[in-house]
């Protein structure tokens, strides 16, 4: 039997989802042998495809294309680490802020929208791109006369979220057995990341998401077919902004710590990296997309300096360099022959089948 086949019986489906809900639940334990490292870097490669499902609405949906999407990201952590730290005194519980920093990253989304709605292609690109060094910049600034962000010092000591009398911010002991607040977190984020992804394929699935694709294939189409395109892409916008600012509240509450230097440019592309790869528009292949270049790179860290001290005797070259010189090679052979990403869409297949001809 082939796997459509297989697949095809709703008996096996809900074995295939117990299997995977199995792994997942197991995945933090497991990699907690290797060290709690590994279980931190899984919860940010989650932060990772929550801000890669954002990007992909206004990318791989709308067909917009957003270089300064690491700003609403700013936007729901600064919100985050002033509403739950001692800069104000104000320490609101987590359920409160995160709505408010996802509202506050739309509010922003759409005050980027309505300026750049006639604008496509590079020129929306640099706009955009403009927009989150102008967020950066203010955060880095906004301590004089009046110390808003505390400038580049950043925030710290930022509340971690507590849950049902269980602090994530330390470890919990559950009789002999001791509950690590990487691992809490890791569910946590697991939950949120479960809740996007089912609103997305809502979405997708949607009036919205087709309004969306027509957009995206041909807006002068869209509009004489009667679609509100202003208000699509605006919408666009804001809804991708808001995953932006849940993930970047959740980056707050993990680290304690934020400052404006984890909001550069490099972080925007990384994600839109992730988005491209995966495959734009097919939500599965953007999730692909973001842990693949989540774990890459912190694979290569562990074994690129090891590997040249056991051939060379010494480091010949710094591990960061020859892991990003690795990571741009791996690119660039993707984009000449898969340029349409890991698991790309149905509809961006027909676009390069079309071209091809």
């Amino acid at each position: 039997m082939n796997a459509a086949g297989w697949t095809a019986n709703p008996r096996n489906k809900w074995i295939g989802i117990a299997c995977i809900a199995i792994a997942l639940i197991a995945l933090p334990f497991v990699l907690a042998m290797a060290g709690t490292a590994w279980v931190r870097i899984t919860n940010f490669a989650i932060l990772f495809v929550l801000l890669s499902l954002g990007l992909n609405i206004v990318v791989g949906f709308a067909g917009l294309l957003d270089l300064g999407y690491i700003a609403f990201y700013a936007v729901g952590a600064y919100v985050y680490a002033l509403l739950a730290s001692p800069h104000f005194g104000l320490h609101l519980p987590w359920w409160m802020i995160l709505p408010i920093g996802a509202f506050v990253a739309c509010i922003f989304g759409i005050l980027l929208g309505s300026p750049t709605l006639k604008l496509r292609g590079d020129y929306l690109a640099i706009v955009t791109l403009g927009f989150g060094e102008i967020v950066r910049i203010f955060m880095n600034n906004l301590s004089d006369p009046i110390n808003v962000t505390n400038g580049p010092k950043g925030i710290s000591t930022i509340d971690s979220i507590k849950l049902a009398g269980l602090d994530f911010g330390g470890s919990t002991r559950i009789g002999d057995f001791v509950l690590s607040g990487t691992i809490k977190y890791y569910f946590f984020l697991l939950a949120i990341l479960l809740i996007v992804i089912v609103i997305n394929f809502r979405l997708q699935n949607s009036r919205i998401g087709r309004a969306w694709e027509a957009i995206r294939e041909d807006e002068m189409a869209a509009r004489a077919m009667g679609i509100n395109t202003t208000r699509m892409k605006l919408l666009a916008f804001a809804m991708g902004a808001s995953f932006g600012g849940i993930a970047g509240g959740m980056f707050s509450a993990i680290q304690g710590f934020i400052s404006p230097e984890s909001f550069v440019l490099n972080e925007s592309v990384m994600v839109l990296a992730m988005v491209v790869l995966g495959g734009m528009g097919n939500i599965w292949g953007v999730v692909l997309g973001a842990v693949l270049l989540s774990f890459v790179p912190e694979l290569l860290r562990y074994t690129v300096e090891p590997a040249q001290h056991a051939l060379f005797g010494k480091q010949i070259i710094e591990a960061e360099v020859l892991r990003m010189l690795l990571f741009g090679l791996a690119m660039v052979l993707m984009m000449l022959y898969r340029p349409a990403g890991l698991l790309p869409s149905a509809v961006r297949k027909r676009e390069l089948a079309k071209e091809e001809a």
